[in-house]
């Protein structure tokens, strides 16, 4: 992998504070990119971004609610002003908590799922849009989920939201992908996070049923970003792109095991 496609360039991730998000963070700024880091909570992503600026990585933190347009806008603008540049957006944040069944969901909670899931990519797609259009290229991940595609019991919150992801992913392709702008979906599978702890804690679905051990961790889907946003974004364009075969870790640079399955 041509890694030196990074240096120098910047990126956005959202949902930065921990779990996939930090993980990226740390990847893409070992391997030379400037990183801007987006969450809701202040003291967590400051704590990251410093320990990065601890090691010589070029790495700021910013406080950003996806789920307002205004807080993106301002990301995207800052990114822009304080590297020259927007290279790559890394739509990562997400929530499934409190993981119910329909008839037990509270609309008020299940409509905020929906703001950031995926309102919150939304945002970060209109955002950015329009800078990368002014520079004719720049990559946009949008972190999906096999629950894309497959329905599982009180989860109707993020399986829905995550379908409509996959069709922003295929909307954005269609209309941007001639103006040097590439838009992929990852689809990790299961990934050792926090997230991992409410889906055991909720005793829905099989997921919950599944040891901690046997999740991939959010270091190897860091590193599939790393992949997609060298030169690997150009053979998923518009499509989800999965860990969750051998053929697919092979492509990222990961070992070949079966070790996720799920989602």
């Amino acid at each position: 992998m041509n890694y030196q496609n990074l240096s120098g360039k910047s990126a956005v991730i959202t949902g930065a504070s921990r779990g996939i998000g930090a993980a990226t963070a740390s990847y893409l700024a070992r391997n030379g990119m400037k990183v801007l880091l987006a969450a809701r909570s202040k003291s967590q992503i400051e704590t990251v971004a410093s320990t990065l600026r601890a090691s010589g990585a070029i790495a700021e933190a910013m406080v950003c609610d996806v789920r307002r347009f205004s807080e993106v806008e301002n990301l995207i603008q800052f990114c822009k002003e304080q590297f020259g540049s927007l290279d790559l957006l890394v739509n990562n944040a997400g929530v499934i908590d409190p993981i119910t069944r329909l008839s037990d969901s509270d609309p008020d909670v299940w409509g905020r799922i929906v703001d950031t899931n995926f309102k919150g990519v939304y945002h970060g797609l209109r955002a950015a849009i329009p800078v990368m259009q002014k520079q004719n290229e720049g990559t946009i991940i949008n972190i999906s989920s096999g629950a894309a595609t497959g329905a599982l019991e009180g989860w109707s919150h993020y399986c829905s939201t995550k379908a409509a992801v996959l069709s922003l992913t295929r909307c954005a392709d269609k209309e941007y992908r001639e103006q040097g702008i590439r838009v992929v979906g990852l689809s990790p599978g299961t990934v050792a996070t926090d997230m991992q702890v409410k889906i055991k804690e909720s005793g829905i679905n099989p997921v919950s049923q599944l040891d901690f051990s046997s999740h991939i961790s959010p270091e190897e889907v860091a590193q599939a970003i790393g992949y997609l946003a060298c030169e690997g974004a150009l053979r998923h364009l518009g499509a989800d792109f999965s860990l969750k075969t051998e053929e697919g870790r092979i492509e990222a640079g990961l070992s070949p095991q079966k070790r996720n399955k799920h989602l």
